[in-house]
Protein backbone atom coordinates (compact mmCIF):
# COMPACT_ATOMS: atom_id res chain seq x y z
CA UNK A 1 0.00 0.00 0.00
CA UNK A 2 2.35 2.53 0.98
CA UNK A 3 4.53 1.54 -2.25
CA UNK A 4 1.63 3.34 -4.33
CA UNK A 5 2.16 6.58 -2.26
CA UNK A 6 5.87 6.59 -3.03
CA UNK A 7 4.75 6.09 -6.66
CA UNK A 8 2.80 9.13 -6.83
CA UNK A 9 5.60 11.07 -4.89
CA UNK A 10 8.54 9.93 -7.00
CA UNK A 11 5.94 11.10 -10.34
CA UNK A 12 5.54 14.40 -8.65
CA UNK A 13 9.57 14.95 -8.18
CA UNK A 14 10.71 15.92 -11.66
CA UNK A 15 9.90 19.11 -12.57
CA UNK A 16 8.26 18.64 -16.17
CA UNK A 17 5.71 16.19 -14.37
CA UNK A 18 4.95 18.33 -11.59
CA UNK A 19 4.57 21.32 -14.56
CA UNK A 20 2.62 19.07 -16.41
CA UNK A 21 0.28 17.66 -13.62
CA UNK A 22 -0.22 21.78 -12.43
CA UNK A 23 -1.24 22.90 -15.92
CA UNK A 24 -3.65 20.18 -16.38
CA UNK A 25 -5.26 21.22 -13.27
CA UNK A 26 -5.23 25.14 -14.17
CA UNK A 27 -6.91 24.37 -17.83
CA UNK A 28 -9.16 21.23 -16.33
CA UNK A 29 -8.98 19.87 -19.79
CA UNK A 30 -7.49 17.24 -21.22
CA UNK A 31 -4.11 17.41 -23.48
CA UNK A 32 -2.12 15.17 -25.78
CA UNK A 33 1.53 14.49 -26.11
CA UNK A 34 1.99 16.62 -28.57
CA UNK A 35 0.19 19.72 -26.68
CA UNK A 36 2.35 18.73 -23.61
CA UNK A 37 5.55 18.78 -25.88
CA UNK A 38 5.06 22.39 -27.72
CA UNK A 39 3.87 23.78 -23.94
CA UNK A 40 6.76 22.50 -22.12
CA UNK A 41 9.21 22.77 -25.38
CA UNK A 42 10.04 19.02 -24.23
CA UNK A 43 10.61 15.80 -26.77
CA UNK A 44 7.98 13.75 -27.84
CA UNK A 45 9.63 10.93 -26.21
CA UNK A 46 9.71 13.42 -22.59
CA UNK A 47 6.43 14.13 -22.58
CA UNK A 48 5.43 10.85 -23.48
CA UNK A 49 7.40 9.29 -21.21
CA UNK A 50 6.60 11.73 -18.46
CA UNK A 51 2.86 11.12 -19.30
CA UNK A 52 3.19 7.38 -18.78
CA UNK A 53 4.88 7.85 -15.25
CA UNK A 54 2.31 9.84 -14.22
CA UNK A 55 -0.10 7.26 -15.75
CA UNK A 56 1.76 4.41 -13.86
CA UNK A 57 1.64 6.40 -10.96
CA UNK A 58 -2.04 6.79 -11.32
CA UNK A 59 -2.34 10.71 -11.14
CA UNK A 60 -3.80 10.70 -14.99
CA UNK A 61 -5.91 8.68 -16.82
CA UNK A 62 -5.59 7.57 -20.63
CA UNK A 63 -8.27 7.73 -23.49
CA UNK A 64 -7.76 6.91 -26.86
CA UNK A 65 -9.65 8.39 -29.87
CA UNK A 66 -8.39 7.36 -33.26
CA UNK A 67 -4.50 8.14 -33.60
CA UNK A 68 -4.84 10.52 -30.69
CA UNK A 69 -4.08 9.86 -27.23
CA UNK A 70 -5.60 12.25 -24.37
CA UNK A 71 -4.45 12.67 -20.85
CA UNK A 72 -6.76 13.85 -17.58
CA UNK A 73 -6.18 14.29 -14.26
CA UNK A 74 -7.27 10.81 -12.57
CA UNK A 75 -10.66 11.74 -10.65
CA UNK A 76 -10.07 10.49 -6.85
CA UNK A 77 -12.16 10.51 -3.88
CA UNK A 78 -9.65 9.62 -1.94
CA UNK A 79 -8.64 12.22 0.90
CA UNK A 80 -4.81 11.70 -0.06
CA UNK A 81 -5.34 12.62 -3.62
CA UNK A 82 -8.01 15.61 -3.22
CA UNK A 83 -5.16 17.26 -0.73
CA UNK A 84 -2.69 16.98 -3.15
CA UNK A 85 -4.23 18.34 -5.95
CA UNK A 86 -5.24 20.94 -3.96
CA UNK A 87 -1.73 21.46 -2.69
CA UNK A 88 0.06 21.41 -6.50
CA UNK A 89 -2.85 24.20 -7.22
CA UNK A 90 -1.24 26.40 -4.40
CA UNK A 91 1.73 26.67 -6.69
CA UNK A 92 1.74 30.33 -7.63
CA UNK A 93 1.04 30.90 -11.40
CA UNK A 94 4.05 33.20 -11.51
CA UNK A 95 6.11 29.95 -11.84
CA UNK A 96 4.60 29.02 -14.44
CA UNK A 97 3.47 31.97 -16.79
CA UNK A 98 5.31 31.06 -19.95
CA UNK A 99 4.06 27.69 -20.07
CA UNK A 100 0.80 28.90 -19.33
CA UNK A 101 1.33 31.83 -22.49
CA UNK A 102 2.14 28.79 -24.59
CA UNK A 103 -0.71 26.57 -23.17
CA UNK A 104 -3.33 29.33 -24.22
CA UNK A 105 -1.77 29.86 -27.57
CA UNK A 106 -1.84 26.26 -28.05
CA UNK A 107 -5.49 25.37 -27.09
CA UNK A 108 -6.79 27.78 -29.26
CA UNK A 109 -5.75 25.63 -32.09
CA UNK A 110 -8.30 23.40 -31.06
CA UNK A 111 -11.15 22.13 -33.28
CA UNK A 112 -13.88 21.65 -31.24
CA UNK A 113 -12.22 21.29 -28.42
CA UNK A 114 -10.28 18.48 -29.83
CA UNK A 115 -6.27 18.79 -30.57
CA UNK A 116 -5.76 18.22 -34.50
CA UNK A 117 -2.83 19.63 -34.76
CA UNK A 118 0.43 17.23 -34.31
CA UNK A 119 4.18 17.42 -33.19
CA UNK A 120 6.52 20.23 -35.19
CA UNK A 121 3.16 21.61 -36.67
CA UNK A 122 4.21 24.77 -39.42
CA UNK A 123 1.51 26.72 -37.85
CA UNK A 124 2.41 26.61 -34.55
CA UNK A 125 6.15 27.34 -35.03
CA UNK A 126 4.84 30.13 -36.49
CA UNK A 127 2.62 31.12 -34.20
CA UNK A 128 5.61 30.78 -31.36
CA UNK A 129 8.29 32.75 -34.18
CA UNK A 130 5.58 35.62 -33.96
CA UNK A 131 5.17 35.39 -30.00
CA UNK A 132 9.04 36.22 -29.42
Amino acid sequence: MISSYIDIMKALSEPNRLRLVWLMSYIDQRICVSEGMDVLGESHYNVSRHLKILLKAGIVSASREGKWVFYTLKTDDSEFYNQLLKTIQLIPSEEFKEEIKRCNLRLNMRKNGDCVIGQENAEWLNIMDLNK
